[in-house]
């Protein structure tokens, strides 16, 4: 295998109505970090294959994914499309034999994310998931003073998500509507800042949740029609950790004002505060005390970031932490971290969180 890590990328377009996160967060980081080269696009279409290639500097152009896959020369397949092709993409490239990065969600749902952390280990290949949370540096700093004991013994913890409401959405997103695409505020900012308590304070062991969809309609700014969406937009959750820390979940989106998310750990020395807008995009904020001391800023150690200086800020940067973790270990045999099977546990908990609902009961997990 080549010292560079060539990539080939499916879902990042310059197509106008395409989601923008394939373009605009994954192909400016994989240009910022090094050892990585933008070998191959795949497209839906020729036209659009050839324009993207053109426009991100990849020297192949595809809109045939099998035919992608029989390029020798590709190390490591991005997966940056809708949720509801994940599987079918992902699958094909690891029966190709080859290292996937594929986006968060993973599947659409647990047993299809299981069939591909199932398929990923029994390949032996390199597989990450885009739980760029865990990359952020200071979410990574949150862990490690966790792991030193600032706060003493975790006690509670409080997660509150409040992202901007969707009323209305263009074609390129507006699926996301659909409870069954698995795209929508439970799975991808729930999730997200879901996998930010479990990579800082550990696993869920039970939860009881409520789900409600109370934005039922958005109009479609390409038709104007309107479209009746069930994607659930209320959601509370509690529950206790593997360290009998208890925990409260608001994961919601508001028409006006939405804070973003911050997450609260109170042990009995101490407690830390995390937030930002958005918990993958970040950069995330950390806040601290100690006894009677007020809280204040805690300054992030250089050292936790990954991706290099001048790596975009916005959607690129922690994607850019990732990938920049991913090079590490990519050429050896060292874990990777967040994995498919990360995925899965997260998977898991956000198919508790629905049964636990649906059935007015809480779940163990």
């Amino acid at each position: 295998m080549a010292d560079v890590i060539r990539v080939g990328l499916v879902g990042a377009s310059v197509t106008e109505g395409s989601s923008g996160w394939g373009s605009g967060a994954h192909i400016p980081a994989l240009k910022a970090v090094p050892g990585y080269r933008i070998r191959a696009v795949c497209t839906a279409h020729e036209a659009t294959a050839k324009a993207s290639a053109a426009a991100f500097g990849a020297d192949l152009a595809f809109h045939d994914f099998d035919a992608m896959l029989a390029c020798k020369d590709l190390d490591l397949i991005c997966v940056v499309v809708r949720v509801p092709r994940h599987r079918e993409l992902v699958m094909k490239a690891l029966h190709a034999g080859k290292a996937v990065y594929c986006e968060w969600p993973l599947g659409n749902g647990l047993k299809e994310a299981q069939e591909m952390a199932d398929l990923a280990r029994e390949k032996g290949v390199p597989n990450m998931s885009g739980l760029q949370s865990r990359s952020d540096p200071a979410i990574r700093y949150s862990r490690e003073l966790i792991d030193q004991g600032y706060v003493g013994e975790v006690l509670f913890a409080n997660l509150k998500i409040i992202a901007g409401a969707q009323l209305e959405r263009g074609p390129g997103r507006i699926w996301q509507g659909i409870r069954s695409n698995g795209a929508n505020p439970l799975t991808i900012p729930g999730g997200h800042s879901m996998d930010t308590v479990a990579y800082i304070l550990g696993d869920f062991t039970q939860v009881s949740a409520r789900i409600a969809t109370r934005i039922a309609q958005w109009r479609n700014t390409e038709t104007g029609e309107t479209m009746t969406v069930d994607a659930p937009d209320v959601v509370s959750v509690v529950g206790k950790l593997k360290s009998n820390a208890e925990m409260s979940m608001q994961i919601a989106t508001a028409p006006s004002n939405a804070p973003g998310y911050r997450l609260e750990i109170y042990g009995r020395k101490g407690m830390l505060a995390i937030g930002a807008t958005s918990t993958n995009i970040g950069p995330s904020t950390v806040f601290g005390a100690q006894g009677k001391d007020q809280l204040a800023e805690l300054p992030v150690p250089q050292s936790h970031r990954a991706a290099p200086a001048e790596a975009p800020a916005g959607p690129p940067q922690n994607v850019a932490n990732a990938y920049a973790r991913l090079a590490k270990v990519f050429h050896s045999n060292g874990g990777i971290d967040p994995d498919f099977d990360t995925a899965v546990r997260l998977h898991r908990l956000i198919d508790a969180i629905e049964r636990s609902a649906a059935e007015s009961r809480a779940i163990d997990l």
